[in-house]
Formats: C-alpha cells, sequence, structure tokens
C-alpha cells in the first residue's frame, strides 16, 4: 500500500505543532502518521522554515 505524501508546507506545520507544545502522539493521531515518521521529519527539517525546505 503507498503512503500519503505531504508537501514540505504540511511538514512544517506539524513540526510547528510540536514546537508549540502539542503532544506527540496527538499530533500524529491527528495527521495520520506514525511516530517514526515525526521523528524523521524532525531530523531533516527542524528549524528550517517553509521557503528553506524547497
Amino acid at each position: 500500500m503507498k503512503g500519503v505524501r505531504f508537501t514540505e508546507e504540511q511538514i512544517s506545520q506539524v513540526l510547528q505543532q510540536l514546537e508549540k507544545g502539542m503532544p506527540i502522539k496527538e499530533v500524529y493521531r491527528q495527521h495520520s502518521i506514525t511516530q517514526q515518521t515525526i521523528y524523521r521529519w524532525k531530523a531533516k527539517f527542524i528549524g528550517m522554515e517553509a521557503s528553506d525546505a524547497k
């Protein structure tokens, strides 16, 4: 089964929710992604602006 693709802007929004203090479990349930995906995105995109990710 092919997974859902997220744009850089969507990934940035998810990571911003985490930075604002939303619990990680709530974030991955809300967006239907795995906890591992969030950790992978954090390693790759944390600290970047949406324009930097492009």
